[in-house]
C-alpha cells in the first residue's frame, strides 16, 4: 500500500474466497474489512 501510495489494499481473501479490504487507520495501525454480501 505505502510503495503505490495508498491508504487501503481491496484483495480477495484465499481462505474465504471474499473480497476484502485492508486500510491503514491513524497511529500507523491497520484495519480489515471483511463485508457480508
Amino acid at each position: 500500500m505505502e510503495l503505490l501510495g495508498h491508504s487501503f489494499y481491496v484483495f480477495l481473501n484465499a481462505e474465504t474466497e471474499e473480497v476484502n479490504v485492508v486500510y491503514k487507520r491513524k497511529g500507523q495501525t491497520y484495519g480489515l474489512i471483511e463485508p457480508e454480501f
